[in-house]
């Protein structure tokens, strides 16, 4: 079979760019299909982490905002996009004790 010389020169480049989807981007738009689900199924008393690292248990969502309580009597508000984990319930008990 023959191939031009112009697309000889051509696959390795992409080649580069099929391997570069496939290990980088498509995950990559998986991660935030995921993050985007997340914060969108956020409802009250989920327990959550924050990317500061801030633990606290859902007590109010909003269109932009996620208050979280973060001790007794204690409620932070931070914007949802900084809500980076979804824990299982009963976290936030288990490390306390």
């Amino acid at each position: 079979m023959f191939i031009s010389q112009e697309i000889k020169n051509f696959l390795p480049l992409i080649v580069i760019f099929v391997v570069f989807y496939f290990m980088l981007i498509r995950p990559q738009m998986k991660r935030a299909k995921d993050q985007r689900n997340m914060l969108t199924a956020l409802q009250k008393g989920d327990e959550v982490v924050t990317t500061g690292g801030t633990l606290g248990k859902v007590v109010k969502v909003t269109e932009n905002y996620v208050s979280l309580e973060v001790a007794d009597n204690t409620v932070i508000h931070v914007q949802k996009p900084a809500v980076q984990t979804l824990l299982p319930k009963g976290t936030i008990k288990g490390i306390g004790s």
